[in-house]
């Protein structure tokens, strides 16, 4: 019998040849799925019930690469050199050829070579993180939340109907591209009959031939669907399953969902695999809410890493879910990621300026961003380190981590006569970045538009069919953008300690405070110990909260202005978090908040390790003042005790507070005292330790050192 997946060799030889054929590009793009429907899906493990596992690809296409690091059509140098060692001279020979195409070819490399002058100086040259910059592109499109409620309607059989009489290269191309998917499924079908399991057999049969009936096939259809397409979020599942799932069956349904949450694991995409449940806006209520507690369960019993369970709630919604959901928390899975409807319905519609039966769809994906279900893309395309471009700001567009110039010089500290025109010209150097990043958005857009027609996804995204467009080709119906906001808190206590101790009391002179920002703090302890003692955000305290909403208005008015600027319908910050705030901070100077040259920053919107002083209620009272409405998403991570969380009347109370106060969103971690500082010690005693990252988590033990020291760093209530 052959096997199921065509060798890595045979794969990237016929993908390269698949994509050298030309033609249009949405004819091109089909020719080169159907290469990857033969040479990345694997067959189902023993224990899974259900298909999709898949390999990565030494090259391939896809919105965002598993594990890769580009967008569009891309490769993988290292996967390619591990593939030569096994091969003969004249295949060796034959990669190499095609490592040197790919070099030139790759979508990534186009979207450079389209930087005007201005935006190749003040973007770096390469994707990676680990060095001093203040902004960074992100070459990627993620966010796409598809219709599956369409999908699991129509069927692909019912997808390829109602496009049959359509006559455009496009939709020619989608025809045939559905047809691949189509006979993937009948593979699969095939290959599992010939080892005895007809029961699964069926399934995929029936994901080829028409809509799903039953729970198992429609849960199928929409996972092999997503991984087909290069999707790496769910969206609002329990919407889509739940009118499928029987109450007499629910035994039978929960192992289904296990399968798929090991499958979602399994892919590995670490800040996505995003689930939504509950929420308003959905089509039946009571089947949905049977589906989300087997998803909750689900995730308390595995708990897995991935999927990024998140529990949309609102007032008079069941509580049934909730419960479950403190539960799960409480166990110590990190999920599910808890959001206000009742807030964030109102927020988004301000920020998006959409309706409010619009904004109901608001779904959250990757890290906690936020975009509207199958109707608006807005992948988080660019990265700006606000601690840094506070540092260059001082320092007269001097980086003092990297010792270079950077940014623009507008003077330093010891230039500005006031407080005012320091800040002046912080947001001045930040408005330069946001500018230019939004354009490379608008620019990243273009170029693959003209690359690919991201055929999978246009099927199931608003607009597309009836447009006859692809999804970034004018398909869309809003096609918006992101920009990841880093060091937010720590810029604002910084800001704050300066115009305390420089400006108002002039305790320290701005050239002493520069040199002990150059000096990291050495021989400048009384300075360092005056920088500190100033007023820190998470405490509740007027003066810096009240600055904080000042500076969270300022940047995120400058971003929204990028809307009319650019053809993008939205550009909206987000104050989300993963590890970056302390990869970023490995390159980023001594602060004027009193913390070191490289050590971590703040994780999103929470307090700076260690400068929290007036409890968890203080705390929650902090991060309800920024004001919601005027972002596309905001991360609240917050660490209670095992000890804390016994009392459940306690945390009931304590959110309920938050969420009446404003609150969005949080996302919980539960441990007990002193299990993070023993895990540092003794890893092997601590494998099973969850913890909530920031945009994602993880076991404990598998994070950087200097990751498991922020995280510790954090107040444990």
């Amino acid at each position: 019998m052959e096997p199921f997946v065509m060798e890595p060799y045979e794969y990237v030889c016929k993908f390269t040849e698949a994509y050298q054929a030309g033609g249009h590009i949405a004819e091109r793009e089909a020719r080169c799925l159907a290469v990857m429907s033969e040479g990345l899906f694997l067959p189902p493990e023993d224990g899974d019930l259900l298909c999709g596992r898949v390999r990565i690809a030494e090259v391939g296409f896809s919105p965002e690469p598993l594990l890769g690091r580009s967008v569009g059509y891309y490769y993988d140098g290292q996967r390619l050199e591990k593939l030569k060692k096994d091969l003969s001279p004249q295949g060796q020979s034959c990669v190499c050829e095609i490592q040197e195409f790919w070099k030139q070819e790759e979508t990534r490399r186009k979207i450079r070579e389209n930087y005007p002058v201005y935006m190749q100086e003040a973007l770096p040259q390469d994707i990676y993180w680990e060095h001093s910059q203040a902004a960074f592109p992100l070459y990627r499109l993620v966010d796409a939340c598809l219709d599956y409620r369409k999908l699991v309607r129509l069927g692909v059989c019912g997808l390829r109907a109602a496009i049959a009489r359509e006559k455009s290269p496009f939709f020619s191309a989608l025809d045939t591209a559905l047809s691949i998917f189509e006979k993937l499924c009948r593979r699969y079908a095939g290959w599992l009959r010939g080892r005895g399991r007809h029961n699964l057999a069926e399934v995929m049969d029936a994901a080829a031939s028409r809509p799903p009936q039953t729970f198992w096939e429609a849960a199928q259809l929409c996972y092999i669907y997503a991984v087909s397409s290069g999707a790496l979020n769910y969206g609002r599942l329990d919407d889509v399953l739940g009118e499928f799932l029987c109450p007499s069956e629910e035994e039978s349904a929960l192992d289904i969902i296990k399968s798929l949450w090991r499958l979602i694991a399994d892919r590995g995409s670490v800040f996505h695999g995003r689930v939504v449940i509950g929420g308003k806006g959905r089509h039946k209520v009571s089947a949905a809410d049977r589906f989300a507690l087997l998803a909750i369960e689900a995730s308390r019993t595995l708990a897995l890493a991935e999927p990024q369970l998140s529990l949309r709630f609102y007032k008079g919604q069941n509580p049934a879910l909730m419960d479950a959901a403190l539960d799960c928390i409480g166990s110590g899975c990190t999920y599910p990621i808890l959001y206000n409807d009742d807030v964030n319905i109102p927020s988004v519609r301000d920020a998006f300026c959409v309706t409010e039966e619009e904004a109901a769809d608001y779904i959250m994906y990757g890290c906690g961003e936020y975009v509207l279900d199958h109707a608006a893309f807005g992948s988080p395309n660019g990265v700006i380190n606000l601690l840094k471009v506070l540092e260059i700001t001082l320092t007269g567009g001097y980086d003092l981590y990297a010792r270079k110039p950077l940014g623009l010089n507008l003077g330093r500290l010891d230039d500005f006569a006031d407080f005012d025109g320091l800040y002046a010209a912080f947001l001045r150097q930040a408005r330069y970045y946001i500018e230019i990043l939004a354009q490379q958005e608008w620019l990243e857009y273009e170029i693959c538009a003209k690359t690919a027609a991201f055929l999978y996804m246009s099927a199931l995204f608003d607009d597309c069919l009836p447009r006859g467009r692809g999804l970034f080709d004018g398909g869309a119906r809003y096609l918006g953008g992101t920009l990841e906001t880093y060091g937010n808190v720590n810029t604002i206590n910084s800001l704050y300690a300066i115009k305390k101790v420089v400006y108002d009391e002039g305790a320290v002179s701005p050239r002493e405070l520069l040199d002990a920002l150059a000096a990291d703090f050495k021989n400048f302890e009384g300075i360092r110990r005056r920088l500190m003692a100033a007023e820190k955000f998470g405490n509740d305290q007027d003066g810096v909260d009240d600055f904080a909403r000042t500076f969270h208005r300022d940047i995120c008015g400058i971003v929204g202005e990028q809307r009319g600027k650019t053809p993008l319908r939205y550009y909206l910050a987000v104050i989300i978090n993963n590890e970056a705030n302390t990869i970023l901070g490995r390159f980023t100077s001594a602060s004027a908040d009193g913390r070191g040259r490289g050590e971590p920053m703040a994780n999103a919107n929470a307090p700076a390790g260690g400068t929290e002083r007036n409890g968890l209620t203080a705390m929650l009272n902090s991060m309800v003042k920024m004001d919601t409405h005027i972002h596309a998403g905001a991360v609240q991570n917050i660490m209670l005790s095992q000890e804390f969380f016994r009392n459940r009347r306690q945390v009931e109370d304590a959110l309920e507070v938050y969420w009446q106060g404003g609150g969005a969103q949080a996302m919980i971690t539960v441990a007990r005292r002193g299990d993070l500082e023993d895990a540092v010690r003794f890893p092997e005693k601590y494998s099973s330790l969850m913890v909530r990252v920031g945009g994602f988590s993880a076991r404990f033990v598998t994070l950087a050192p200097d990751v498991q020291r922020e995280i510790a760093s954090r107040m444990l209530y």
